[in-house]
């Protein structure tokens, strides 16, 4: 028997390397003369690059830089020297996950700590940038990235707008942008196909997500639209809003202003990027998962793209994640995760036996015999 191990982040209790290595132990127990390969999975979401450049053997930059609401942060990009390109989560400075909660006000936080990570990649020698969107704590259209690449944001007065500063976009009125801009291009990274604006857009859905008050919705939408139409003057460009641009509080839309700009879908980039169609096609079991397997998942994310390239070459495929959703979606076996409590102090260690009890007792029944 031969398996591949290819499971997604369990939002707040396991990485995608942990669940791995957790999956694989058990398997390992037993089918003890099976073969095992492992492929941990990213779709566009919260370190989605780091992953990458892990899975590609890709050398490690370490730059200080800041978080979203401006405090000093560690960050880090991968870089590929051979192409000139660097590799880099909005999620490492600017994300929700490096915040504490009650920090989290999307008027104030900025995308300039991932601007520095940029810059820095830049002045390397970057020519192209892999720019992976999940998890920011954002809703800025790339405004702090643009700050740190040289543009200036002014008030109705002239006087230049710091990064970090509240009601940033509500306050702008005048874009200054560099001399020379960089010779750079990015390719963007999502996992959702929202666009920017609308009902279904960044601010109604995601902005709650990142702190945003109900009753600042409405505000929250004129501002943003005021502020991509000085952006758009300002690039004289007319860039059309299109899915995935409601990803990151719209990082794509701005860069694309005035950069060289490509939208991906996290999944499929991912899985070429790793040659996952091979290594599906060498294995008899494919086991994968995710935190809650729901709807949403069936919008690109990598479970849900993974059974559809498992099926097209014929082969098995398992599912371990909360939920329901999954048994109707076609998948071959539905390990169905209890829910946790993550006021438990102890929630952890209670999902890791949880986790490895349900695949031993699938084990035992003989499922994939």
């Amino acid at each position: 028997m031969k398996f591949l191990i290819a499971p997604n982040a369990y939002k707040g209790t396991f990485t995608a390397l942990e669940a791995v290595a957790l999956i694989e132990e058990v398997l390992v127990q037993g089918y003890p003369s099976s073969q095992f390969t492992s492929q941990a999975l990213a779709d566009g979401g919260d370190g989605t690059c780091a992953l990458l450049a892990d899975s590609l053997g890709l050398e490690r930059i370490n730059c200080l830089s800041l978080n979203a609401i401006g405090q000093p942060i560690p960050g880090f990009y991968a870089w590929e020297e051979s192409s000139k390109t660097a590799f880099l989560d909005v999620s490492t400075c600017s994300g929700l996950g490096v915040l504490p909660t009650y920090t989290r006000e999307p008027s104030l936080t900025s995308t300039y700590g991932t601007g520095i990570l940029i810059q820095h990649a830049i002045q390397k020698g970057a020519k192209h940038l892999i720019l992976g969107l999940g998890g920011s704590a954002t809703i800025d259209l790339g405004a702090g990235i643009l700050q740190a690449l040289g543009f200036l944001f002014l008030d109705d007065n002239g006087r230049e707008i710091p990064a970090f500063s509240p009601e940033f976009l509500k306050r702008c009125r005048h874009i200054q942008r560099p001399l020379r801009l960089p010779e750079v291009s990015f390719t963007c990274l999502c996992d959702v196909r929202n666009l920017f604006f609308g009902p279904k857009g960044a601010v109604p859905v995601f902005g709650p997500q990142k702190g945003l008050m109900e009753a600042e919705i409405e505000a929250t939408e004129i501002s943003t639209a005021d502020f991509a139409g000085l952006l758009e003057r300002k690039s004289f460009n007319r860039i059309l809003d299109q899915p995935g641009f409601g990803a990151a509080g719209g990082i794509a839309f701005g860069l694309a202003q005035f950069f060289p700009c490509q939208l991906e879908f996290g999944a499929p980039y991912f899985f070429e990027q790793v040659n996952l169609e091979e290594k599906v096609r060498q294995a008899d079991w494919i086991l994968t998962g995710e935190g809650q397997y729901d709807t949403q998942s069936e919008e690109g994310k990598a479970c849900f793209e993974l059974k559809q390239l498992v099926h097209k070459q014929g082969k098995k495929i398992a599912l371990i994640a909360s939920g329901k959703e999954g048994y109707a979606t076609g998948f071959d076996a539905v390990l169905e995760l209890p829910p946790l409590d993550f006021s438990d102090p102890n929630y952890k260690k209670k999902a890791l036996e949880q986790f490895q009890g349900l695949l031993r007792e699938a084990i035992s029944t003989g499922l994939f015999d």
